[in-house]
């Protein structure tokens, strides 16, 4: 903040704003902030970027895209180490063999089962693609 890197503050900035907002919806309904609260704000945080990014970019506004990137760098800072695709396909895969899931029907147990054992360390899109490729029945 002494640096007076205006990018980094204002995104942590927001990010404090909004672990505020989901502090005080979750104090309305009895309950307290806990870490898995404030990394799902983190995630969702960092999903905005990612698709505002894209937007700009389809847009043409490589100004505004630059300015979302540099949030993003400093959320992801925040969150812990992404896995690698051939390691969420590992994690599908052991899934899969512990539920049993033979079709796409079974796709909701298995990604119960993923999204408990990644745990934010890998984006539910991804996840929700490679499970439902590992379902699908092979021509």
């Amino acid at each position: 903040m002494k640096a007076k890197d205006t990018d980094k503050l204002a995104a942590i900035r927001f990010l404090s704003a909004a672990i505020k907002q989901r502090e005080i919806k979750l104090r309305e309904g009895g309950k307290e902030v806990n870490d898995a609260e404030v990394l799902g704000v983190i995630q969702k945080m960092a999903k905005q970027r990612r698709d505002s990014i894209e937007q700009y970019k389809s847009g043409g506004r490589t100004d505004l895209a630059d300015k979302e990137e540099q949030e993003l760098k400093v959320l992801l800072g925040y969150l812990p180490a992404q896995l690698s695709k051939e390691e969420v396909e590992k994690v599908v895969t052991d899934v899969i063999n512990e539920v049993g899931a033979t079709s796409v029907k079974q796709m909701g147990a298995v990604m119960k089962g993923v999204t408990a054992k990644v745990a934010g360390r890998a984006d539910n899109k991804m996840v929700s693609e490679l499970v439902k490729a590992a379902l699908q029945p092979q021509k």
